[in-house]
């Protein structure tokens, strides 16, 4: 992963549950589940499940004759988890990284990912151990961000510039969906489908995913100190400014891409 990437500490794992609750991401959370379409008694596995939010329902899909397992490397964004599926007891929840995925070959039916794989270095290592924990016959849905989508109105485009780029320095690959199919056919996947997701926020309330992302993005660029925090807190003081002027405007784009692990023959 990359040397500068989030640390999701009790903090940061309670702000990104907020914006996962966000009208914006329950609608990308039915698209993806729609996409992967769990069935009872099916096996599942969500790498990278954050607050649990598509983790219950996936094993909400499955039932009690299925298997829902959760992987993060987190232990705040697991305790998260842990507390929304607590009375799920076909859930299981382990702390481990994205690149390593231990579990036993063919081990599940269906895997889905969520703003993860752009951390992960190694992506053909990672992508050919997760074709080995498919199971013949198995899809997956991962879902990460192209930050070239990034669309945000402010009055200082330099300073803007100034401080996506210090944002920037967190991701391995800050334009995964464009190689993203390439990479899991490469791994032995076929590729079924690639769905853009756009989130278009032209308010500035709690139930929009830029009133949260704006603060994260401000929060990371700021921690690098000197000019650069005097930058981040500019900026989002004048995008709470816009906001309350009825001024925002926010877009950004996200890519489902769904691949399948053939049967056996």
């Amino acid at each position: 992963m990359a040397t500068g990437t989030i640390a999701f500490d009790a903090k940061a794992a309670n702000a990104l549950e907020k914006a996962y609750l966000t009208r914006d991401v329950v609608s990308q959370r039915r698209i993806v589940l729609d996409a992967i379409d769990p069935k009872p008694g099916e096996a599942v596995l969500d790498v990278g499940p954050g607050p649990g939010l598509l983790l219950e329902e996936l094993a909400r899909r499955v039932g009690a004759s299925g298997r829902a397992v959760g992987l993060d490397l987190s232990e705040s964004m697991l305790a998260q988890a842990r507390r929304r599926c607590g009375e799920l007891a076909w859930v299981e929840l382990d702390l481990d990284d994205a690149a390593c995925l231990p579990y036993a070959a063919e081990s599940f039916d269906a895997v889905v990912s969520t703003q993860v794989y752009e951390y992960v270095a190694d992506l053909a290592g990672a992508f050919a151990r997760l074709f080995e924990i498919t199971r013949p016959g198995g899809r997956v849905a991962i879902l990460d961000t192209d930050y070239d989508s990034f669309v945000l109105f402010t009055e200082d485009e330099a300073r803007h510039a100034r401080v996506i780029k210090a944002w920037d320095d967190h991701f391995v690959h800050r334009g995964l969906p464009r190689v993203l199919g390439p990479k899991l056919r490469d791994a032995g996947f076929s590729v079924r489908s690639v769905q853009a997701i756009p989130i278009v926020n032209a308010g500035w309330t709690e139930d929009e995913f830029s009133y949260h992302l704006v603060p994260m993005i401000a929060g990371f660029a700021g921690r690098k100190g000197g000019a650069a925090r005097e930058d981040a807190q500019a900026w989002l003081e004048e995008q709470r400014r816009l906001g309350a002027a009825g001024r925002h405007f926010f877009s950004l784009n996200r890519y489902l891409v769904v691949a399948d692990r053939e049967p056996a023959r």
